[in-house]
This record gives structure tokens, sequence and C-alpha cells, in this order.
């Protein structure tokens, strides 16, 4: 069984999914794809079409992109018949799913850039819908999501792009089967599997075809469960359990009227959750509106901005109490707002008439982040003010009597305000599912200076506040982040939070930090926002984080103020200007609360492909409070923490840093400056149970280096050498090569985040390392050349995972560096040197396109250059001559216009945006064939980004 092959496998679903209900059709090639669409729509639609008004409805299908076709499939086209009736077309019944005509083939020829033969495809009246991509087992299923990949670029465009009106895609090895949106942004991390209601998922092929295949099912997922996202102009799926909860909320409010909440942890997707089942109650009939309740100014305006990129201008945010009301009073079916607003708006008497008309209407209340301390009293207002309400909460920490504040009214657990949990998704259920990361947890007592010395922070035994507030312990902490945070983060490629326990540290860290870096001790880019009510010293421990700042930091009269504290954020603040070119101060509450807006974007567009690192990049946010909970940025890794916390305050603050993204991000960062490891336990336990401590913290740095060696073993019995790599005798065992040092490369990856990690740990040294990682990329540079010439190899779907290697600090700048060192070196040592840079151009990712260039130099011009500090301006001199004969050559080869090429290129890099078709033929002499266009556009742009890898990439730095 372990070698069934893809077309037993195929064979197989599709007689299951015929035993489902599908009608089982032969469709070759793209001509027999249109004539059985044709009379697929002619059946759902109860109509005939002649050739010409076919020509019509084929004319429309082909217009728009991925994300305009799932619109168009979701809407009626209508034409004139060739008698003048006025006809409407319909694609797919959103409404009634039951009503859609379900077809399964496979093995359809699609002729774009090159031939690809798809696997099994779902026809839905007509439109291919679903498309399923096997691989035999044993292998790989991220390898069919790269088959995807190839398949979206290759040939999904051509036959009137029919193939582009896939919703989702099914991957599977016949044992682990996914889905996910077609969505050219996604990465494997983001493909999910299918589960049970209570989260137990669904791997094993039949399994899933039975859950998730069978049309009911299907047909309802297509028809509510993708979001179109407005902001990104992608599709997204919803996860298991998320449909769920959706669904439980949608049952609860159409079959009774009691309240519920559901308990999805925190970096699991809850906005895309609320937002789904809003959409769906607010469109049930005896609903009158729906009011989503937010409870800080901030968490408004990021779910605001949320709720519309799923749809556009789905909601507003309301300003003030008035537009409230307002909102609550016209025909708005959703409502965003905050939860003071909404107590503001139902607690005035002048506000009370307008809303009268509402107590007795059906309107359902969904509260996010419904853990907080806030909604005791205002939740009790709610439903007595509107008697026909119902109230649903969501949280990823929910309130036990165990954690309930002292706070809180007569200590009100979430179910005492909102009833039964009406779903579950909790932590260990995440990492599980690999939806959020583990922890990495380390306590920081001491910390290496160098090999031999440490230095002693002592932290472990104390309690007393003078003593965590001593200005000493406060600046070794400080070396310690310097220190280690280009390892935490990747060489700055990620940003951290650095939690305090009150505003007066927060202060002194601050100015330690800004001292230091006037000294030049580092080139760290620190930010800070704090407001001036949160000034908790915790040292009883803090089992909450308020929600609301009240714009405290624009009252300059408020009593609880301090002159001093404020002057000296205006005075970061001024540090933040300088740094970023803004202009923001704590004069008024917009300035600030733009101020605020400023960081989160800072942080949260870091994950963007356009952002800039070097003008934009920001290290670390020094906080209190703020930051630590509902605030969601990708690319925050690493938490200092400073303070005490437990219980939802700990889980919280710790999930800032815990959200997958790619290969590389394989943990969220912990570093404890205090003893915490009772209070995370017991924070644990509370949110999933008792035994998952291990399936929640990464284990410590011996058990990885144990999986370090493990894996090496098996690099070791494939290829016993690095040169033996050149020797292995089929791309069969080049496979298994690539494989296993992936896996190790993964290890390494891990094992470098901890503070303990020295090569001399492991049973490799660094340089044989660096050896193998250059034959990885040899192979890598093989296979890329082999897909351009559509050679077929069984390694054309592995993923290189080059992003593990990928190193922003080695580039062109650094190289010129140590040429500059080999020119000064003696004769004995230059031979070495000179071996250690050519190392390094195999080694770097984005150094290898380079390779034969700056070697080149190093041969040739060199040895003729006598100033040492005049070698970046003749390599300046040399790298523009190869740049322009590099242009001159593509020009002459594909007989472009080099004024209009440059321009292009010129555009691409400035823009990121990928030229049109029209506008790369406008760069050629004569335009090509329509037979030959895409061919020959595709070729274009490959050689426009291979100059750009080559010329541009990693030039400055």
């Amino acid at each position: 069984m372990s070698h069934q092959s893809e077309a037993i496998l195929e064979n197989n679903l599709i007689n299951q999914l015929v035993g489902l209900g599908y009608t089982s059709v032969k469709i070759m090639d793209g001509d027999a794809l249109v004539a059985n669409l044709k009379s697929q729509l002619e059946a759902f639609n109860k109509n005939n079409y002649s050739d010409k008004e076919f020509n019509a409805i084929l004319n429309h299908l082909a217009k728009g992109n991925v994300f305009e076709k799932a619109k168009t499939l979701r809407d009626r086209f209508s034409f004139a018949r060739e008698n003048g009736e006025v006809v409407y077309v319909r694609f797919f019944n959103n409404e009634d799913w039951s009503q859609n005509l379900y077809q399964v083939t496979n093995q359809v020829t699609q002729e774009g850039s090159y031939k690809n033969r798809y696997d099994v495809t779902l026809l839905v009246n007509g439109l291919p819908l679903v498309q399923i991509e096997l691989k035999r087992r044993g292998l790989e299923i991220k390898e069919a999501f790269n088959q995807i990949n190839r398949y979206q670029k290759h040939s999904f465009w051509s036959n009137h792009g029919l193939f582009q009106y896939v919703q989702l895609f099914i991957i599977s090895n016949g044992v682990n089967t996914k889905y996910l949106a077609n969505n050219k942004l996604q990465s494997v991390k983001q493909t999910f599997f299918w589960a049970t209601q209570d989260n137990k998922n669904i791997t094993d092929l039949t399994d899933f075809a039975n859950a998730f295949l069978n049309p009911n099912h299907l047909g309802k997922m297509i028809a509510q469960y993708i979001v179109h996202s407005e902001t990104h102009k992608i599709l997204m799926v919803l996860r298991p359990y998320q449909f769920y909860a959706a669904e439980q909320l949608v049952k609860q409010v159409s079959t009774n009227n009691d309240n519920g909440y559901i308990w999805h942890t925190t970096g699991s997707g809850k906005t895309l959750t609320s937002f789904k089942a809003s959409q769906i109650i607010m469109d049930l009939p005896k609903i009158h509106k729906v009011v989503f309740v937010v409870d800080r100014k901030d968490l408004d305006y990021q779910t605001m901005n949320e709720f519309n990129s799923f749809k556009k201008d789905s909601v507003d945010v309301t300003d003030n109490t008035r537009a409230l009301v307002k909102q609550l009073t016209n025909d708005t079916k959703l409502v965003l707002t905050t939860i003071q607003k909404l107590n503001n708006a139902i607690s005035k008497t002048h506000f009370e008439s307008g809303l009268k008309h509402l107590q007795d209407k059906k309107v359902v209340f969904i509260f996010d982040e419904c853990h907080r301390s806030q909604f005791g009293d205002t939740h009790r207002r709610i439903s007595e003010y509107f008697k026909n309400s119902q109230l649903f909460g969501f949280t990823g920490t929910p309130i036990f009597a165990k954690n309930a504040s002292k706070n809180d009214l007569g200590k009100r657990t979430t179910k005492d305000l909102f009833g039964a949990c009406l779903h579950k998704y909790v932590i260990t259920d995440a990492i599980r599912d690999q939806n959020v990361l583990k922890f990495g947890i380390e306590y920081v007592g001491k910390y290496k200076q160098n090999r031999n010395t440490f230095i002693d922070i002592e932290v472990e035994a104390i309690d007393k506040a003078e003593v965590y507030a001593d200005p000493k312990r406060l600046e070794k902490i400080v070396d310690y982040i310097i220190a280690y945070h280009d390892q935490k983060t990747f060489n700055k490629d990620y940003s951290s939070l650095f939690a305090v326990n009150s505003i007066d540290t927060l202060i002194k860290y601050y100015d330690i930090f800004q001292t230091k870096k006037i000294a030049k001790e580092h080139d760290l880019r620190i930010a800070t926002i704090f407001t001036y009510g949160a000034n908790e010293d915790d040292q009883d421990a803090q089992d909450y984080i308020p929600g609301e700042y009240e714009r405290r930091a624009a009252e300059p009269n408020v009593k609880y103020q301090s002159s001093h504290t404020r002057d000296k954020l205006d005075a970061y603040i001024s540090d933040y200007n300088d740094m970023y070119s803004t202009s923001f101060s704590t004069k008024d509450g917009q300035q600030f609360e733009n101020y605020f807006k400023d960081i989160s974007k800072r942080l949260k567009d870091r994950e963007k492909t356009t952002f800039n690192e070097e003008k934009d990049r920001l290290d670390i946010v020094i906080v209190v409070n703020m930051m630590l909970t509902g605030f969601d940025a990708k690319k925050v890794n690493t938490l200092y923490v400073d303070k005490n916390l437990k219980y939802h305050g700990l889980i919280q603050a710790f999930s800032r840093t815990n959200r997958i993204l790619g290969e590389k991000k394989s943990q969220g960062n912990i570093l404890c400056f205090r003893n915490l490891k009772n209070a995370t336990d017991d924070a644990i336990t509370l949110f999933s149970n008792k035994d998952a401590i291990e399936d929640i913290i990464m284990p410590p740095y011996e058990a990885i280096a144990g999986k370090f060696d493990e894996a090496l073993k098996n690099l070791l019995e494939i290829t016993p050498t690095f040169q033996s790599v050149d020797e292995l005798p089929s791309e069969e065992e080049e496979l298994q090569f690539i494989q296993a040092f992936r896996k190790l490369m993964r290890a390494k990856n891990v094992l470098e985040s901890y503070a303990d990690f020295e090569w001399e740990d492991l049973q490799i040294d660094e340089q044989s390392f660096e050896d193998y990682k250059s034959k990885y990329l040899d192979l890598y540079d093989k296979v890329k050349n082999d897909r351009q010439t559509n050679k077929t190899s069984i390694l054309d779907d592995i993923d290189f995972e080059l992003e593990l290697i990928h190193r922003d600090q080695i580039n062109v700048a650094y190289i010129l560096k140590l040429l500059s060192k080999l020119k000064q070196s003696k004769s004995n040592e230059a031979k070495a040197q000179k071996k250690a840079i050519i190392d390094m151009l195999s080694g770097e990712v984005d150094l290898r396109s380079k390779r034969e260039l700056i070697e080149k130099f190093i041969e040739e011009n060199l040895p003729h250059i006598d100033d040492v500090d005049a070698i970046e301006d003749e390599f300046e001199t040399y790298w523009q001559e190869q740049k322009v004969l590099a242009i001159s050559k593509i020009c002459e080869e594909e007989q472009l216009d080099q004024k209009q090429f440059n321009a292009l290129i010129k555009s691409y890099i400035y823009s990121g945006r990928e030229p049109l078709r029209d506008e790369v033929f406008n760069c050629l002499d004569n335009r090509p064939s329509i037979f030959k266009a895409r061919e020959i556009g595709e070729r274009i742009l490959d050689k426009m980004k291979t100059f750009i890898e080559v010329f541009v990439n990693g030039m400055v730095g």
C-alpha cells in the first residue's frame, strides 16, 4: 500500500466521488471543457444558447483575474438573444447549493506556456471549481502544492481562463490530504487539514472525500465560506474550526435565543470567523442588525480594516456616539463599535428616544476579546436595554473562576456572562495543526559575554522591587538584548516587543538603550508607547491586561498625569520622528492615536514584499501593557519580559510572537528576565491541560541538538562527504540528499535561536556544513534551469526552503569589505581568505547569481588595483559595464528596444509590480502572433527577473 501509484489513487477517488453524487465525464482537452460547459450551463439555467450567444457568455467569463472571476461566478450575466429577448445566465446557485450540477473528470490537458495535465477536476455547472492534485504515497504533499503553483503560472490562464475559476485546491498523497483557497500569495503553511467538530484531523483521502467533497458540504463551502479579501485581492477559505464556530453561531441564532461564546486560541483567526458569522447572520430573515463590539480604540480601527478587507465598505467605523446611534437607527446591517461608545448610547437619556424603537428588535451582538474585565457592567446594561438581543463572545483566553481578576464584579466568568461554550479550539489544537507556533522560552539568569565569561543578572531568587529596579541590573539586561537581538531576530529581519512592569522602569530602559546608541554600542531602532494611567507596578503579578488607554496622553490637565512622564514621552516620540521623518506628538488625542497606528503599521507591514527594510525597519518596542493583547504582526518573533504575568495576561503577551510565517520562523522566542516558570505552567494548564506543557513549549537546547545529530547521521549515510553529492547516480538519490539536508537546515535554524548555540557542540563543523549547503544550492540551480528549458524532472516540485539559508547581512557591500582585507593580507593568508570569499559566493542565495561576475573581478581586476580605498569605485565601474553588456545581450536575443526595456526594468524595481504583457510587447520591434505571445512574454519576463537578481538585488546594504 505504501507504493500505491497516483493512477490507483486517482481511479479510487473518482469511483468514490461518483458514489457521492458526482457525474463522471471524460474531458480530454480545452475544447471538450468548453463544449461540456455549454451543455451544463444550458441544463443548469434550463435554456439553450446559440453559438453566438454562448460566445458572448465565454467572453464574459474570460474577463478578469482569479479574484474578479470569483465574483463573476457568484453574479448573473445578462445579454440580448438574437431575437432581442434579454436573458440572465447564472453560473452558481449560492442560496441553494444542492441545485448545482456536480461532475468529476481527470487528466484534462491544457496548453499554455507549457503543456500541463491535471489530475482530478471537480466541475460545478461545467466550470472547474475544485482541482485535486495527487502524489503517490510516500511523497510529501508539499510537492503537489508546488505543482499547483506551476500550473497557475503556466496554463490555468489559457483556454478562456476557465481554470482560473478554481475556488479550492486539494492536495493529497493518500495518507495526508489538505485543502487551500486559490490564492497565489499563499505558502504551504496556509494549507489545512479538514477536521471533525471536536478538532480531530481527517487526513486520509477516502475519509476526506466523504466529509469534505460530498456535494452538500462542498457546495456550502463555496457558497458561504470562501472569503474575498479586498485588501490583497485574494481568496481565503475558513479552516474547519472557524467553519464549525460560524455554523454553531448561525444555528444558535436560527433556533433559539440563548447566548454563548467561542473559545478559539489567540492567533487562530477569530476576526475572520466572527466576520463570516456576522455576514451570514445579518442575512437571516428575522435579524434586524448585527453589532460587532470591541473594547479599545486601536482594536476598533484594526478590526474595521480587517472587516473591510474581507468585504469592501462592510463596516463604517463610528467616530463618536452620535454616529453610532445613527448607524443603529438606519439600514446599516453590520455595525462595528467600541464597548465604550455602545455604553454611552444606551446610558445617556438624550439618545434614548432615537434608540427606543430598537428595544424589541432582534439585534445580535458579537463581542471580540470577551475575556476583558470591562464587559461585566456594560454587558448587563445591553441585555436589559435590548430586550430581544442575543449576545455572543469570542476569546482566546476565557475567564474562569481561577483567573478572574479581583477587579471583576463578583469574579464573574465568561460562562456567567455568555453561557455555554459553543465551540472550542485551544492552543494545543492550533500548535498540532501548525496554525500557531510553539514558544521557545529561556529564563535568563546569566549570559555569555564571550566563550569563557558569564554575566550574572541575578533574577532567579529575588522578589524585592528595589532589586528589580537596580540600574546595574537594568543595564545588564540591556547589554544582553544588544548581544543577542540579532541572533533571536535573524539579523533584525524580525521585530520584538519588550514588556516591562511600569512606566518608570520603561523610562529607565529606554534611556539606557539611547545612551548606548549614542555611544555606538548598538544600532537597534527602539521605540516606545505608553499612557499616563497605566503605571501598574505589579510585584503581586498581573493577571489581566487593561484594555482602554482612553487617550490619556492627550489630556494635559488630568490630575494623575506627571509632567516628567509627559516630557519623556514627547522626547521619545521626537526620537521616533527623527528616525522616520514623521511629526507625531502628545499635543492632542489624534496625534497620539496616529503615533500608535504608525508603530503598529510599521511592525505589521514588515511581512509585505514592498516593505523598505532599510528605511522603515523597527527593531524593539518597549511597552507596559499596550500591544500585549489584540495586536498581530507576523514579523514579531521575540518578546523580552521583565514583568510578572500570569494566566490569560501571560498567554496573551506570549502569543504576540507565535504567528505562522514561513519555514524560517520556527517558534516564538520568549526571553524572561524574571522567573515565570510556575506562572507559565499554570497558564498552560488552565488554557489546555496539565499534560500540554511540552506540546506548547519548545524542548531544551540539548533535545534539538539531538535532532540535529540524528538528521546529520541520515545525511552522512546518503552522502558521506560533500564531494559525494556530485557522484549521486540519479535524481532519486539527489532527492534523498535534498530532503536530508533540508531536515538538517530546519534543525540548525531552531538551534541558532538558542543563546547556548555553539558549532563546537555539534558533530559537524561550520565549514563542512557550508560545503554541503553549496552542493544543495547547486542542485537548486540545476532544477531552476531544467524548469526554464521545460525539462521533466522528479525534482521539479521540491521546495528547497531557501529562506532557511538567506542571510540579509551577506551582500555585495560585505564582500567588498572582505576584498579590501584580502588586498592588504600577506600572501600566505591571502590564499585562505580568497577561498573563503569564493565559498561564501557559492553558499549565499543572493550572491550565487553574481558569483561568476565577482570571481571574474577578483581574478582579472583586483590584482591591478593598488589603492585599497579605490576597490569600491573600481567595482562599481566594472559592475556598470557588465550591466550594460547584460542588457544589450537580452535586447539583442529578444529584439527589444533597449531604451524601453530599461524603462520597464526601472518601473519593475520601483513598484515591485510585474509588467503587463502589453508593456513587455511594447519593447519588441515586432509584436508576436497570438500563439507565441504568452511563451515570448514569459521568457522575456524570466530574463528580466534574472537580470534584477544579478545586478540589483543584494547590491546595497
